[in-house]
């Protein structure tokens, strides 16, 4: 009999977590530009504060995926919205669509 390896569940990140590491992540597309010290809150919006396009967009997701896995699909978060909305989307509004991936994804319990 093999032993399955351990899988370990990935703890449910608190608010001020996810804002920091969205924060750094956008610092990082920022950077690019020069802008990697902008001040970034939950207010910050996408597009008129920080001025992204949609290929910085398609860097932040890749960070995203990288960091968080499957459990936040960035993609499909986008794609639920028309045009308006993404122009007003802000840090805030992905902060808890991160934190309402996490509070829905299914629970793996540890062999």
């Amino acid at each position: 009999m093999t032993a399955e390896p351990h899988t370990a569940v990935p703890p449910v990140p608190d608010e001020r977590t996810v804002l920091d590491t969205v924060t750094g992540m956008l610092h990082e597309v920022l950077g690019e530009y020069g802008l990697d010290d902008a001040e970034i809150t939950m207010s910050t919006r996408f597009h008129d504060d920080l001025e992204l396009e949609s290929i910085d967009l398609v860097t932040l997701s890749a960070a995203l995926r990288d960091h968080y896995g499957d459990t936040v699909n960035f993609a499909a978060f986008i794609a639920d919205r028309g045009l308006e909305e993404i122009i007003s989307l802000t840090v805030g509004d992905l902060v808890s669509h991160v934190l309402a991936a996490f509070s829905t994804a299914p629970a793996t319990e540890a062999v």
